[in-house]
């Protein structure tokens, strides 16, 4: 996709998105056989409910047939949130992860698996898990230290620490 029709596409549906109060995180084009695909994808600090998918889409669908910037080609519209593996690239994701593990590429090399405490404008708190045994330690991370970043899935996490978590939003959200 050039670099034309995918600032043309910004431009024609980012007030669709923002109508919703949703951030338009990124926007794909790839062939599928005689097709495209079209892929939109959302999120919000409260996360994309299905239904809001489904109204963006026919907003956007709609906005599409009005225009001309895909062409005459057929393609197939995805309005979608973000998986929970994606990258973490913009201080909002770090923000929407809260309280999340994350494992972190440093930019000088070495990586590191830790939970996200605070996320303020230059960088975040972070609570390290203790290994065997130990206890967690705390640590500060600049933005411009982290080469890469994803949330880490967590199976088995305890259900006494995601409810601590969940209390400590409730608190933040109060103040």
């Amino acid at each position: 996709m050039s670099t034309t029709q995918s600032e043309r596409l910004r431009e024609l549906l980012a007030p669709l998105v923002s109508a919703r109060e949703l951030d338009l995180e990124e926007i794909e084009v790839t062939p599928a056989g005689k097709r495209r695909v079209l892929r939109i994808v959302v999120d919000s600090d409260e996360g994309v409910q299905l239904d809001t998918c489904a109204d963006l889409s026919r907003d956007i669908s709609a906005r599409l047939d009005e225009s001309d910037v895909m062409g005459a080609t057929p393609y197939v519209l995805e309005v979608t949130s973000p998986g929970a593996d994606r990258p973490l690239t913009h201080p909002r994701h770090y923000v929407r992860a809260t309280g999340r593990l994350i494992k972190a590429q440093l930019a000088e090399g070495g990586e590191l698996v830790a939970r996200i405490v605070a996320v303020d404008d230059e960088g975040l708190d972070l609570e390290v898990p203790g290994v065997k045994g130990r206890k967690p330690t705390a640590r500060r991370l600049a933005f411009d230290e982290i080469a890469k970043a994803r949330v880490e899935i967590e199976f088995n996490r305890k259900a006494t620490e995601r409810a601590a978590d969940d209390e400590t939003d409730e608190s933040q959200e109060e103040a």
